[in-house]
Protein backbone atom coordinates (compact mmCIF):
# COMPACT_ATOMS: atom_id res chain seq x y z
CA UNK A 1 0.00 0.00 0.00
CA UNK A 2 1.54 3.61 -0.75
CA UNK A 3 0.44 6.91 0.38
CA UNK A 4 0.75 10.09 -1.35
CA UNK A 5 -0.30 13.41 0.42
CA UNK A 6 -0.87 16.89 -1.55
CA UNK A 7 -2.40 19.96 -0.70
CA UNK A 8 -2.68 23.49 -1.84
CA UNK A 9 -4.08 26.70 -0.73
CA UNK A 10 -7.54 28.15 -2.52
CA UNK A 11 -8.73 31.80 -2.14
CA UNK A 12 -11.82 30.90 -1.41
CA UNK A 13 -14.31 29.87 2.16
CA UNK A 14 -14.43 26.14 3.09
CA UNK A 15 -18.29 25.54 1.94
CA UNK A 16 -17.45 27.54 -1.40
CA UNK A 17 -14.33 24.59 -1.71
CA UNK A 18 -16.32 21.86 -0.44
CA UNK A 19 -19.44 22.38 -2.78
CA UNK A 20 -17.14 22.32 -5.96
CA UNK A 21 -15.46 19.19 -4.50
CA UNK A 22 -18.18 17.39 -4.73
CA UNK A 23 -20.09 18.50 -7.47
CA UNK A 24 -19.65 15.10 -9.29
CA UNK A 25 -20.95 17.22 -12.51
CA UNK A 26 -17.57 18.98 -12.50
CA UNK A 27 -15.35 15.87 -12.36
CA UNK A 28 -14.31 16.51 -15.79
CA UNK A 29 -12.98 20.22 -15.62
CA UNK A 30 -10.36 18.91 -12.85
CA UNK A 31 -9.63 15.35 -13.08
CA UNK A 32 -7.55 13.85 -15.49
CA UNK A 33 -8.88 11.17 -18.02
CA UNK A 34 -12.79 11.82 -16.04
CA UNK A 35 -15.55 11.38 -19.23
CA UNK A 36 -18.81 10.89 -16.70
CA UNK A 37 -19.87 10.54 -13.32
CA UNK A 38 -23.06 7.73 -13.24
CA UNK A 39 -25.08 5.44 -11.37
CA UNK A 40 -25.43 7.96 -7.84
CA UNK A 41 -27.39 6.29 -5.05
CA UNK A 42 -27.76 8.22 -2.27
CA UNK A 43 -26.45 11.78 -1.09
CA UNK A 44 -23.11 13.66 -1.25
CA UNK A 45 -22.87 14.46 2.05
CA UNK A 46 -24.23 10.83 3.63
CA UNK A 47 -21.68 8.09 4.20
CA UNK A 48 -22.62 4.94 2.53
CA UNK A 49 -23.37 6.88 -1.02
CA UNK A 50 -22.20 5.70 -3.84
CA UNK A 51 -21.13 6.96 -7.22
CA UNK A 52 -19.20 5.57 -10.97
CA UNK A 53 -16.25 7.92 -12.18
CA UNK A 54 -15.96 7.08 -15.65
CA UNK A 55 -12.09 6.97 -17.42
CA UNK A 56 -13.12 6.69 -20.90
CA UNK A 57 -14.69 3.02 -20.70
CA UNK A 58 -12.78 2.48 -17.44
CA UNK A 59 -15.42 2.62 -14.61
CA UNK A 60 -14.26 3.41 -10.94
CA UNK A 61 -16.90 2.69 -8.50
CA UNK A 62 -16.78 5.01 -5.69
CA UNK A 63 -18.38 4.84 -1.94
CA UNK A 64 -18.43 7.78 0.57
CA UNK A 65 -16.70 6.37 3.58
CA UNK A 66 -17.11 9.70 5.78
CA UNK A 67 -18.33 13.14 5.34
CA UNK A 68 -18.36 16.21 7.16
CA UNK A 69 -19.39 19.01 5.12
CA UNK A 70 -17.29 21.32 4.77
CA UNK A 71 -14.55 19.92 6.80
CA UNK A 72 -13.76 16.27 5.55
CA UNK A 73 -14.20 13.63 2.57
CA UNK A 74 -12.89 10.28 2.67
CA UNK A 75 -14.03 7.49 -0.39
CA UNK A 76 -13.11 4.49 -1.38
CA UNK A 77 -12.44 4.05 -4.75
CA UNK A 78 -10.87 1.33 -7.18
CA UNK A 79 -10.17 0.20 -11.11
CA UNK A 80 -7.88 -2.06 -12.70
CA UNK A 81 -5.15 0.69 -12.48
CA UNK A 82 -5.59 2.58 -9.21
CA UNK A 83 -7.58 1.63 -6.44
CA UNK A 84 -8.12 2.48 -2.63
CA UNK A 85 -9.06 5.39 -1.22
CA UNK A 86 -9.18 9.32 -0.81
CA UNK A 87 -8.76 11.43 2.44
CA UNK A 88 -9.58 15.18 1.99
CA UNK A 89 -9.61 17.63 5.18
CA UNK A 90 -10.38 21.37 4.41
CA UNK A 91 -8.99 24.07 6.77
CA UNK A 92 -9.84 27.66 6.93
CA UNK A 93 -6.56 29.11 6.41
CA UNK A 94 -6.49 33.52 6.33
CA UNK A 95 -9.10 34.11 3.67
CA UNK A 96 -9.14 30.73 2.15
CA UNK A 97 -9.58 26.90 2.19
CA UNK A 98 -6.70 24.59 2.45
CA UNK A 99 -7.04 21.36 0.92
CA UNK A 100 -4.99 18.82 2.20
CA UNK A 101 -5.52 15.36 0.29
CA UNK A 102 -4.09 11.95 1.33
CA UNK A 103 -4.01 9.05 -1.30
CA UNK A 104 -3.70 4.87 0.25
CA UNK A 105 -3.38 3.00 -2.89
CA UNK A 106 -4.31 -0.99 -2.16
CA UNK A 107 -2.87 -3.54 -4.48
CA UNK A 108 0.61 -3.81 -6.32
CA UNK A 109 -0.84 -2.25 -10.00
CA UNK A 110 -2.35 0.70 -7.71
CA UNK A 111 0.83 1.14 -5.68
CA UNK A 112 3.22 2.14 -9.17
CA UNK A 113 0.43 4.01 -10.96
CA UNK A 114 0.24 5.63 -7.97
CA UNK A 115 3.70 6.60 -7.46
CA UNK A 116 3.66 7.75 -10.80
CA UNK A 117 1.20 9.85 -10.67
CA UNK A 118 2.45 11.41 -7.12
CA UNK A 119 5.46 12.43 -8.69
CA UNK A 120 5.41 16.03 -10.30
CA UNK A 121 2.73 18.47 -10.60
CA UNK A 122 1.90 17.80 -14.37
CA UNK A 123 -1.84 17.99 -15.47
CA UNK A 124 -2.83 14.40 -14.53
CA UNK A 125 -1.10 14.06 -11.39
CA UNK A 126 -2.45 14.02 -7.96
CA UNK A 127 -0.45 17.64 -7.32
CA UNK A 128 -1.44 18.57 -10.91
CA UNK A 129 -5.46 18.17 -10.61
CA UNK A 130 -5.48 19.30 -7.21
CA UNK A 131 -4.26 22.77 -9.20
CA UNK A 132 -6.41 22.85 -11.57
CA UNK A 133 -9.35 22.36 -8.69
CA UNK A 134 -8.12 25.52 -7.40
CA UNK A 135 -7.88 27.89 -10.31
CA UNK A 136 -11.50 26.13 -11.40
CA UNK A 137 -12.71 27.25 -7.90
CA UNK A 138 -10.69 30.29 -7.80
CA UNK A 139 -11.85 31.60 -11.33
CA UNK A 140 -15.77 30.73 -10.29
CA UNK A 141 -15.25 33.22 -7.09
CA UNK A 142 -13.73 35.91 -9.24
CA UNK A 143 -16.21 35.96 -11.33
CA UNK A 144 -14.03 35.44 -14.83
CA UNK A 145 -13.64 32.34 -17.36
Amino acid sequence: MGTHRVTTLVAAPPERVFAAWTDLDRFPEWIGGVTRVTDRVGAIDQAGSRYTVWFGKMASPTEILAVTPPWHIRTRFGNAILKGESDVRFTAEGEGTRIRQEFMTRGFISAIFGRIFAMGSYRGSFQGELETFRKLVERDVSGTG
